[in-house]
């Protein structure tokens, strides 16, 4: 048999092979293909919606579950008693007799029987007035729970923001680094034709170590970012693999210091929650002036004597006698508690007042600075490096002038995303604390 004969039943198998592979390669790449298509977006919207349902804000709402829970407990009365007793056990027929304590029906034995129910009447509106701390406390744990989720949404956004002022920022920094590599590169080619100075060589390949540094630092700000967004949001967030929607909050005219109304500052949930608290503290007071009423326990049984009786009832009336002590230390420690309340009321609507203009005059001053870079000192920036290159370039001006307008384009570009994110977060911040406040008064 000839070598062409032994190869000719092996080559089909080899084709069969080849195909095989062929089609295993071009299914994992379109797997591939499809995989990193398959992206997740992420906007201002998506990350105010996960920061309501944090672990943060899971904690504050299972304190509001159980200050519910709190009024179930606090509004009941005191549970009856039931008493069952054996009180003489005559042993003059013996022990063991049918007319003794032994073997024998129970209802023929000789002891003295008994069984009856006590409840206690509580007096002074104590029931009432342990509800009524328990409702102020549930309400106090809603207002927190909503301050909670303002709370958390303000920092989820600030994170947002700084992780967009990140990006901008790594993306002009690439540009920039990009630019002073390829002077750089040009620069050598220069050095070698012997058109420029070692020196300036030198310094044009630092500039363009200086962008690279400033490169990776937009890197780890990008990073940095990217995490703290995902401890607020519970959100695993891959930038490979995630779209970030550039949500930029257009600017707007603010408004003047007067637009502040006293109704804001009472409708915060902050100051909703320190008014519930002290209304429970006003409650407890109350409970603890009303323990000077004592309870009364009321009884009754049923009584069954063989030798005297086989039926007797008994009546019981109890209450304790408050001799020496008129429950001057709880009365004491409530008022305390109650003028301790009322205090952090008014300090916390000071607060919230002080806070309402705070983020006023800062939306207001942002807007101002990211009007300021927007419109004027980026443009103009940009239009100095470009006119100092082109004169670079053309032998009109010296290094010196290049590297000043670079550097300042360097930097007004650094502080242009940060101006932008300073005022997107005033902006959503004024948003966030003010929209139901607007809205319900109104």
């Amino acid at each position: 048999m000839s070598i062409r004969q032994n190869l000719r039943p092996r080559l089909p198998v080899q084709l069969r092979t080849a195909a095989l592979v062929t089609a295993l390669a071009l299914g994992v790449s379109g797997g591939l293909a499809h995989a990193q298509t398959t992206t997740e977006t992420l906007g201002l919207a998506q990350v105010l919606e996960a920061a309501r349902n944090n672990l943060d804000v899971s904690l504050s709402r299972q304190s509001l579950e159980a200050a519910k829970s709190d009024v179930l407990a606090a509004d009941r009365a005191p549970f009856p008693v039931l008493t069952a007793k054996t009180s003489q056990m005559y042993l003059d027929n013996g022990v063991n007799g049918n007319q003794g304590v032994g073997p024998g029906p129970f209802g023929q034995k000789n002891i003295d029987k008994s069984g009856g129910i006590d409840w206690t009447w509580e007096r002074g509106n104590k029931r009432q007035l342990r509800t009524q701390g328990a409702n102020a406390q549930a309400n106090a744990a809603h207002a927190d729970l909503q301050d909670t989720v303002i709370m958390q949404q303000l920092a989820a956004a600030s994170a947002y923001f700084d992780l967009l002022a990140a990006l901008e920022r790594n993306r002009e920094m690439q540009a920039l680094s990009q630019s002073a590599e390829q002077l750089a590169k040009s620069a050598s080619l220069r050095l070698k034709a012997g058109d420029l100075s070692a020196q300036d060589t030198a310094r044009l390949e630092i500039e363009a170590q200086r962008a690279q540094a400033d490169g990776h630092s937009a890197q780890l700000d990008q990073q940095r970012a990217v995490l703290q967004l995902g401890q607020l949001t519970n959100l695993r967030i891959a930038l490979p693999t995630w779209q970030i929607q550039v949500d930029w909050p257009a600017l707007q005219s603010t408004l003047s210091p007067d637009t502040i109304q006293e109704a804001w500052v009472e409708q915060r949930s902050d100051v909703i929650a320190a008014q519930e608290r002290a209304q429970a503290a006003q409650a407890a007071l109350d409970l603890a002036l009303a323990q000077k009423k004592s309870d009364v326990t009321l009884g009754s049984s049923i009584d069954h004597d063989p030798r005297v009786s086989r039926r007797s009832m008994e009546l019981r009336f109890s209450v304790p006698l408050q001799w020496g002590y008129g429950y001057e230390g709880e009365i004491g420690r409530a008022q305390a508690q109650r003028v301790q309340a009322q205090d952090m009321y008014e300090k916390t609507k000071l607060d919230a007042r002080a806070d309402l203009q705070r983020l006023l005059e800062e939306w207001r001053a942002a807007t101002q600075r990211e009007h300021l870079y927007e419109k004027d000192i980026v443009p103009r920036a940009r239009r100095v490096a470009e006119q100092a290159e082109l004169a670079y370039t053309k032998g009109a001006s010296s290094l010196t002038d290049l590297l000043d307008a670079r550097r300042t384009l360097r930097s007004t570009l650094i502080e242009a995303a940060f101006t932008r994110a300073e005022y997107a977060k005033a902006h959503t911040a004024w948003q966030l604390r003010t929209a139901h406040l607007q809205s319900a008064t109104r």
